[in-house]
Parts: C-alpha cells; structure tokens; sequence
C-alpha cells in the first residue's frame, strides 16, 4: 500500500516536496498545508497537489504528514499543528529543534493514538555525515575516542548534538560548563566581539571543547553562519575530523618517532613515519552549495522518509527513537541556556570566493640578477603594512548558570599508537550506515 503524505510549510517544507516528488519517493505527496502564502500557492500548483490551509480540510486518506514549521521553542506553531494532526490519526515527522516538554507530550499523544511520531534525522543521511561516522565506529577497534573538539553556529546546534549521540559510542553521562567570558583586558585589545563562544563539558563520558557561533542577523536569520558543523575526534592514534557537514572528511594519524638516538633509522621503513600527515576518506572536495540544496538535502530527506515509513507499516513504538531524541533535547536546551540570547547582528553577503582568489598571483621581479624570464617566477607576497579595518562591535553580557561536571569513565588503551592507513585501517568509512536518529536544518518556518 503507498502511503499519502502531505508537508506543512513551505520554506524548508520545499526540501521535503522535492524529496516526496521524486520517482522512487517512499510516499505519495498528497498536498500541501500552508497558511496560503503566493509561494505556497505557487508550489502547489508546481507540484499538481491541492493546497489545504486548515488541518480539518485534510482528506481521511492521508497517512503521514510532514511538519515543516518552527517548533513553540524558536515562537512557531509547529507543536500546536503537531498535535492536531496526532489527534486527527494522522502520523507526524516533524523538523526540529523541539522543546523537550513539546517532545515528550507529543511522544505521549502518539502512543495513545497507535500512531508513529518522529523528529526528523535527515543530517546522518548526507554521504560526508554517513563516512565519518563508519569511519569513527572503525576506528574505535582501535581504541575508544580521547576528546571532541567541535564547532558550529547556534542556528543548528540541535544538529550538532544529534551528529555527536550517531558518532560516539553513545551520549552519557553528558554536561556543560558555563561559557568562557573574556576579560576586560582582552576586549581591550580588539574593537570586534568575539563571534565564537567556548564551552567545556562532557559528551558520552568523553571530553569536549565546544566552540558555538552565537550571532543571529533579525532581518535575515538563516544566513549569516560563519560554519555550520566542523568536528575532530581524537583517539591515541590519531584524529577523524569531519571538515564540513558536507565534506570532507580527513585522517590525521599521529607523529610518532620510535628512535631518535639513530638518525638513519628515521626513513620510510618506519611504519609511523610512512603514513601520511593527513589524507581524506572518500571526496577530497565538499560538494557545490547548489548539489547541497538541490541534490543531497532532498536525498537526506528521502532516506528519512523511508525509514519513517518503514516505521509507520510495523507500527513502531514512538519512544523506540523518542527516548534518543528527548536525551538530544535535553543536552541542546542545557548548552543553549548556558550561551544565553545571541548577539544581534547587521550582515552583508559575503563575496563568492574560490580557492583561485586566495592562491598569490606570480610577478617577475624586475630587479638587477632577478630570474630569466625562463625560471620560475617569484610568488607575489600580501601588503602587510596595509591597515585592516574593522567595525567596531558590542556585546552584551550573557547570563550564567550553575556549574555542572560529569565522572569521566577510566577506558585504558596501549600508549603507543597503531599505524592506521585511511584505505585499509578504515575499512568501514566506505560501508553502509544503519539509519540513525536525529537531524536538523538551518530554516523550518512558514512565513505565510
């Protein structure tokens, strides 16, 4: 039987009309519910579907809906339509962030009814997401993981903790500490606010440092993110790191030198010293922003869908992935607490740059005993005597929270690190990826 589906909202809800429009889609879209915005009307009309604008227009025949509009935590209606299409026995994936009180009414309304209800977990379906994460359970065979040192902007650190409990053995015990607040010393030094926030804490028993853009430009807050996830997780014998949440993923292994007494010994048959400094595990380039808007996102999307739907035809337990995602939204709502309100910024669009903009042009130098014209040129260097001009910017004070710690759980390995090559050691990078739970995206809301 193919399952009917609609999907609320039309801003990110465009992700999940391309995923469902597709030729092996595992639902038929079945309409659009929007507040009847000329954009709503327009892609109902590109999609053939009808365009409903109240829950109570929907036909009985749809099976699944796809909720697309801000959550009550980010001052949208996406708990509410949540739960009118709960209690209409409709099945709901919704976008998140979510509150965790709205979660765990919405989990308690689904199992009353004998309905599925899910947070959307599209992030672990991109394919440099699906690599490093094989990649980093391959390399726990070799030991378990030392420390995080991760990055990424407020607008989707949901995300990021949900990228953390599919890459690490697990998400307890979990806790933060308060932020690092500059001194006045240090902002006297400078006349721009520092746009990152360092956070110290624990996640599944292993040390983190956290680094959380917390800026948000009103008139135009999905744009504007100086990184969306950046990820390194080190072991003792070296470090995975996800570059981008688009790629690519690196295997840095670690320096080690067995004798320096004897300087012909240190030669490539050494087995440490052969390795590579660093190599990447499948495409060394992240792909065009346009292939990730337009290609992986609604693919990502899709593989949620079908895992949804899966679940919809066996009738499962929403709390099977729900108890996952209420410990997610614990941690998300703890770390945001503790950064406090983003700073409010005016943006600009940056300027498109490509790797050629930032190579330094060759120049000829004209001086006497300079290189013929048939030598290689010299590189041309960067003016460093011209000024840098910056806008002076303020910050306001964030409020603290109380000081939180965790036991660190004692995991001896050998010292010495075991040469690991990314074709062979890694085997499981390349392997498939079970669906894991959990995702995000920088905008859900329906704005008319």
């Amino acid at each position: 039987m193919t399952l009917r589906a609609v999907v609320c909202g039309t801003t990110f809800g465009r992700m999940y009309l391309a995923a469902l429009a597709r030729p092996a889609s595992p639902a038929a879209l079945a309409g659009i519910l929007a507040r009847g915005s000329d954009r709503s009307v327009a892609l109902a009309r590109r999609y053939g579907v009808p365009l409903y604008r109240k829950v109570d227009e929907l036909p009985d025949d749809v099976d699944l809906a796809c909720v697309a509009v801000r959550g009550a935590v980010l001052g949208g209606t996406g708990g509410d339509l949540t739960t009118e299409l709960l209690s209409r026995g409709v099945h709901v994936l919704q976008e998140h962030p979510v509150h965790h009180d709205e979660l765990a009414a919405a989990l308690r309304l689904a199992r009353r009814q004998g309905l599925v209800y899910r947070l959307n977990d599209h992030y672990p379906h991109l394919p440099a997401v699906r690599r490093f994460v094989a990649a980093a359970h391959a390399l726990y065979r070799y030991g378990p993981p030392r420390y995080v040192d991760a990055a990424t902007s407020i607008h989707v650190a949901y995300a990021l903790v949900d990228l953390l409990g599919t890459a690490l053995p697990a998400l307890r015990p979990w806790a933060f500490a308060d932020p690092v607040h500059w001194t006045s010393a240090l902002r006297g030094l400078t006349d721009a606010a520092p746009p990152l926030r360092a956070i110290d804490g624990v996640i599944g028993g292993v040390p983190l440092t956290l680094r959380v853009h917390n800026e948000l430009d009103p008139a135009d807050p999905d744009n504007h993110t100086h990184l969306l996830h950046r990820v390194t997780i080190g072991t003792d014998h070296g470090n995975l790191t996800l570059l981008n949440t688009h790629g690519p993923v690196v295997w840095s292994p670690r320096l080690h030198v067995t004798d320096y007494t004897d300087r012909d010994a240190v030669g490539p048959d050494d087995p440490h010293l052969g390795l590579a400094s660093a190599a990447t595990i499948g495409d060394p380039d992240g792909p065009a922003f346009a292939d990730v808007i337009g290609t992986q996102w609604p693919d990502a999307i899709a593989a949620t869908i079908a895992s949804f739907a899966s679940a919809v035809r066996s009738s499962e337990d929403p709390l099977r992935l729900g108890q996952y995602h209420l410990t997610v939204t614990r941690i998300w709502q703890d770390l945001t607490a503790r950064l406090g309100q983003p700073d409010m910024i005016t943006s600009a669009a940056p300027h498109p740059l490509t790797p050629d903009d930032l190579t330094p042009s060759p120049v000829v130098d004209p001086s006497p005993g300079a290189a013929s014209p048939g030598s290689s040129p010299a590189l041309a260097s960067p003016d460093m005597s011209r000024p840098v001009v910056t806008s002076p910017v303020t910050t306001p004070p964030r409020p603290t929270a109380p000081d939180s710690t965790s036991p660190l759980p004692a995991s001896p390995v050998p010292m010495s690190p075991v040469p690991i090559l990314p074709g062979a050691a890694l085997p499981g990078a390349a392997s498939p990826v079970p669906a894991l739970p959990g995702a995000a995206s920088p905008a859900v809301e329906e704005s008319a």
